[in-house]
């Protein structure tokens, strides 16, 4: 195609993204630094909002500390169930696409309406006991970790089985008839093989973490005593849940953005290098 009908079909998406993400963006960096009930009220004060983000109570910096700590197992909890699923699923057993379908189905429900779900039995459980997901922030935590590997594995699990079933059948059968056995096949040929969906699994599944909201909103909504409120929820709170601090629940979001940015940038690096390696 020639290079001056380029303009011609890139500049509508490219005024789209502009309107939709650009200018928000860049005007939600602006009212950071701002005092303001409206958008069309501010007034400057500066970097005032990013100290008061740390100053005025811990609830930032506590659900910053949550959010880590739930990320992190999770990431991990979430990529080993996948592939572990996908590794069984790929092997020469009936029922393996009906298995495939019922691991999958629960990605397709939303966070909100998954969240309320899990609530009803995660509550009908501990009430035997006396108390709810609410009782303790643990309870709230290991909850929220069962509801996002339900939701995610199945999702990671279809990218790890497109990337073993995609390993070339001659670089197996020469594995075979070089002796080896289950665990080096394992170990040896199909981990170093399937480097490249564990990338964008990881990717997927610390991006999703950071920024999860629905099922933190509808499960624990941060009880007790915002223990349990993640980085998201966080913002949403201060935002919409305190007079006077629209500011300051716009200056945890733009720092939220850098964070999350510059954790799935070293995240994406670290995995790309050992998809290198491998």
């Amino acid at each position: 195609m020639p290079k001056r009908y380029y303009a011609f079909f890139t500049l509508p998406t490219a005024i789209a993204f502009a309107i939709s993400f650009v200018i928000p963006f860049i005007f939600g960096i602006y009212l950071s630094f701002t005092k303001f009930t409206t958008v069309t009220n501010p007034r400057w004060v500066g970097p005032e909002n990013y100290v008061r983000a740390f100053t005025d109570d811990q609830n930032f910096i506590n659900a910053g500390i949550f959010t880590i700590e739930f990320a992190v197992v999770s990431v991990i909890l979430i990529n080993v169930v996948a592939f572990m699923l996908a590794y069984l699923l790929t092997r020469k057993i009936r029922g393996t696409n009906a298995l495939r379908t019922v691991f999958f189905m629960p990605n397709l429900i939303g966070g909100i309406v998954l969240g309320y779900v899990w609530l009803l039995l995660i509550n009908g459980i501990l009430i035997n006991f006396g108390v709810d997901i609410t009782y303790d922030s643990r309870f709230g935590f290991w909850g929220l970790v069962v509801v996002t590997n339900w939701q995610m594995a199945g999702y990671m699990m279809v990218i790890y089985i497109a990337a073993i079933l995609a390993i070339p059948t001659e670089v197996v059968e020469a594995a075979k008839i070089d002796g080896a056995n289950s665990w080096q096949m394992l170990s040896r040929i199909t981990i170093p093989l399937v480097m490249p969906a564990l990338t964008i699994c990881s990717f997927l599944t610390v991006s999703n973490s950071f920024k999860l909201f629905d099922q933190n909103l509808s499960l624990t909504a941060g009880a007790p005593g915002r223990q349990t409120a993640m980085l998201a929820l966080d913002i949403f709170n201060t935002f919409y849940g305190q007079n006077g601090y629209e500011g300051v629940g716009q200056a945890k979001a733009v720092m939220f953005f850098i964070f999350v940015s510059v954790i799935v940038l070293l995240q994406l690096r670290a995995s790309l290098s050992r998809e290198t390696e491998a």
